[in-house]
């Protein structure tokens, strides 16, 4: 009952997990303007894995995609890998841990099987989890790396910024610096999430597994056949004369009979 309840548990966490890596990678707030030097401002930069925004104070909202991959940075693709490969893993682990749950009967699927494939599952958790989260971090050491980076855009629709070629003012403003977004936090939390799910389907697996049954003895233990020993034992009891005459008598007549033959 505890394996069941824990593989039930891991899979429901691993499943929130996988969500919120999938919700972080399609959300477009990973990287955020930094309002704290300028709160109240006309233009609201923001940008993702996928695209760059800019959001008035009239509340219309621009955005456009990354049209090239060789121009954006290595990190930025590096980011964009890795989150696809924990997302992969994150829903190929779930497939498996579907039909390997022991609520579910699978026709004649023994618990050794179930209880390998709870442990296959539980490894693509902690792999899509560990990348999940390693895709975010290496995208919010961009972030910081380039906080303190600020320079004079050219003018028009872009500028510097956190993925070199982000967003920028308009007219000649200051490049804004960019924080944290929620994106990230998301990211985290969604990672962190799945290695947990994954750690509770690996425990599941030990619980799974049956014990060794003892199997009966067909085998027969071989007996030599017990040896009838005949004991003779020496007689005890004292010699008398009518002993002594007997033995003689029997000694003459057998020689008598030697002589007739």
């Amino acid at each position: 009952m505890a394996a069941t309840l824990c593989q039930v548990m891991g899979f429901v966490l691993s499943l929130l997990g996988v969500g919120g890596i999938i919700a972080a990678t399609g959300m477009d707030q990973w990287a955020t303007e930094d309002l704290y030097d300028n709160p109240v401002t006309a233009i609201f930069s923001y940008s993702g894995l996928w695209r760059s925004c800019v959001r008035q104070s009239s509340g219309f909202t621009e955005c456009r995609p990354y049209f090239t991959i060789l121009g954006l940075p290595a990190m930025l693709q590096a980011v964009r890998a890795l989150m696809i490969v924990g997302m992969v893993l994150g829903a190929i682990g779930c497939l498996v841990a579907i039909f390997a749950l022991k609520c579910l009967k699978m026709g004649n699927m023994e618990d050794s099987v179930k209880a390998t494939m709870t442990l296959t599952s539980g490894v693509m958790f902690l792999l899509g989890g560990g990348c999940g989260i390693a895709g975010v971090s290496v995208f919010a050491n961009l972030i910081v790396s380039s906080f303190r980076f600020t320079t004079y855009a050219d003018g028009g629709y872009g500028g510097g910024g956190v993925l070199g070629g982000g967003l920028g003012g308009m007219g000649g403003s200051l490049t804004p610096r960019y924080t944290f977004g929620s994106a990230l936090f998301v990211g985290w939390i969604g990672g962190a999430v799945l290695v947990v799910g994954g750690v509770m389907m690996c425990m599941a697996c030990r619980g799974m597994v049956p014990p060794e049954e003892k199997r009966p003895n067909y085998g027969m233990a071989y007996k030599p056949a017990s040896q009838h020993t005949t004991v003779y034992k020496a007689n005890t009891r004292p010699r008398t004369a009518y002993d002594d005459s007997f033995r003689a008598q029997s000694m003459d007549g057998r020689q008598s009979n030697q002589q007739y033959v």
